[in-house]
C-alpha cells in the first residue's frame, strides 16, 4: 500500500462567489461542502493524514465538525498549501480544492494508480470550443483544462514550492522546477465551484441543505455603575448611570449575541471576546453583534427570529422597544416583526428587585442558508 496523505484547502474567501455564505460552507444535508469533499476523498483510501486547511477565524468551529486535523491557512491558495505540507510525513500526498465538491471517487482511484510514472499526476479536461489567444486562434488539441485532486511526491512538491514565485496549482510548480508531468483525463463532475453560471454547476450534484432549525438560549446580566451612559439593545437609555462591565455593558446585546452562537454551536461571547483583552475595553456591542451575525452568514446560517426578555426594576425599558427592535434588526437582516422585546420586573426581589443591576434572556432561531433558492447561484 502507497504511504499517502490527503490535503483539502478550504481557506479561501469565495471572491468571485455571488453569495453572502462562502462555497465551502453551503450545506448538503448537514455537512458543510468542505466536510462533505473531505469525507469523500478520505473514504477512497487509509490516508496516513488528513488535514483541512481552514481560514483563521473559523478554525475553532471546524474543529467542532470532524476529527480531522485542521490547521491554519494562509492568504493564498499556495500559502495555505505550504502550511499543510508542514505536517506531511508520507511519500505522497494528495492535494484537492474544497470548492471541487463533488470529486468522483473513480477520479481518485484512478489517480492513485498512477502514482509512480510521475512527479506529479493531473486531471483534466479537453476544451471542446474553439480556443483563441490575443486574437489569434489556437489548437485547441493541445489546451488542457487542469482539475483537482493532484498527487505528488511530496519532497518533490515541497522543494517546487520553496521557490519564491507564486503558482495556481501544484502542477505548474513541479512543471517549473523541472518535475515529471503525468496528465489523466479528468471528470466534468469534479467542476469547481466558482463560477456559478457554469453549464456543470456541481451543485446540482448535491442533496439540498437540510431544513432543520436551531435554537440558542442566552442570557446576561450586570450591576450599574454612576457616571457613565447606558446603551440597551444599542439604543442610548440613561445618562446618569450606566453598567458595569469591560465593553460598554449592553447586556441585551450580549445575551443576543451568547443565543446566536449557541444556536449555531459556535461557542459563547466569553470565547469569543474575553474581557482579559483590552481591545474590547469599552467597545460598542453592536459592533460585536455585527462580527457576530457576519461569521453566521459566512458559516452557512440564516437568522430567522429572536425573542428577549429584559428583567429590571429600573429602567422602564417600553418607551425604547420600538427603537431597539429596528436597531437589531438592522444589524441582524431581519424584519423588526421578527425581534420580540419584552420587559418584566422580580416585584422587588433579588438583585434586580433592589435596583441594583439588570438581567436579560434571550432565545434566538437559525437555519440553514437556502442555496437551492438563489436565483444568483440557481441560473
Amino acid at each position: 500500500m502507497l504511504d499517502i496523505s490527503l490535503i483539502v484547502l478550504s481557506a479561501g474567501e469565495s471572491s468571485r462567489f455571488k453569495a453572502k455564505t462562502k462555497k465551502q460552507w453551503l450545506r448538503s444535508g448537514n455537512n458543510p461542502l468542505w466536510l462533505n469533499i473531505t469525507n469523500s476523498l478520505a473514504s477512497c483510501y487509509a490516508f496516513k493524514d488528513v488535514i483541512v486547511a481552514g481560514s483563521a477565524e473559523e478554525l475553532a468551529y471546524m474543529y467542532k465538525f470532524c476529527d480531522y486535523k485542521i490547521i491554519k491557512g494562509g492568504t493564498t491558495r499556495q500559502n495555505s498549501l505550504a502550511n499543510a505540507l508542514q505536517y506531511i510525513q508520507s511519500e505522497y500526498v494528495l492535494v484537492s480544492d474544497a470548492a471541487r465538491c463533488t470529486v468522483p471517487g473513480s477520479l481518485t482511484l484512478r489517480l492513485l494508480e498512477e502514482a509512480k510514472s510521475a512527479d506529479i499526476i493531473v486531471p483534466y479536461l479537453p476544451v471542446t470550443d474553439t480556443v483563441t489567444y490575443e486574437n489569434n486562434t489556437i489548437n485547441r488539441d493541445k489546451v488542457k483544462l487542469i482539475q483537482t485532486p493532484q498527487l505528488s511526491k511530496t519532497q518533490v512538491l515541497k522543494a517546487a514550492l520553496s521557490k519564491e514565485s507564486e503558482f495556481t496549482d501544484e502542477s505548474s510548480a513541479i512543471n517549473a522546477y523541472g518535475g515529471s508531468v503525468k496528465y489523466i483525463l479528468g471528470d466534468i463532475r469534479a467542476e469547481k465551484l466558482t463560477l456559478v453560471h457554469s453549464k456543470n454547476n456541481p451543485l446540482s450534484l448535491l442533496s439540498p441543505p437540510a431544513s432543520a432549525v436551531f435554537t440558542g438560549i442566552g442570557f446576561d446580566a450586570h450591576a450599574y455603575e454612576e457616571g457613565k451612559t447606558m446603551y440597551l439593545g444599542g439604543v442610548k437609555i440613561e445618562d446618569n448611570y450606566g453598567f458595569k462591565a469591560h465593553s460598554d455593558g449592553d447586556a441585551l446585546i450580549h445575551a443576543l449575541i451568547d443565543a446566536l452562537l449557541g444556536a449555531a454551536g459556535a461557542g459563547d461571547i466569553g470565547e469569543w471576546f474575553p474581557d482579559t483583552d483590552m481591545k474590547y475595553k469599552d467597545m460598542d456591542s453592536t459592533k460585536l453583534l455585527e462580527s457576530i451575525v457576519l461569521f453566521l452568514t459566512r458559516v452557512g446560517f440564516e437568522i430567522v427570529h429572536c425573542d428577549i426578555t429584559v428583567i429590571a426594576q429600573k429602567p422602564k425599558i417600553s418607551p425604547f422597544k420600538q427603537a431597539m427592535s429596528k436597531k437589531l434588526a438592522h444589524i441582524l437582516g431581519i424584519s423588526p416583526i421578527h425581534i420580540n422585546i419584552k420587559a418584566t420586573t422580580t416585584e422587588n426581589m433579588g438583585f434586580t428587585g433592589r435596583e441594583e443591576g439588570i438581567a436579560v434572556q434571550a432565545a434566538a432561531t437559525l437555519r440553514y442558508y437556502d442555496w437551492t433558492t438563489d436565483e444568483n447561484i440557481n441560473c
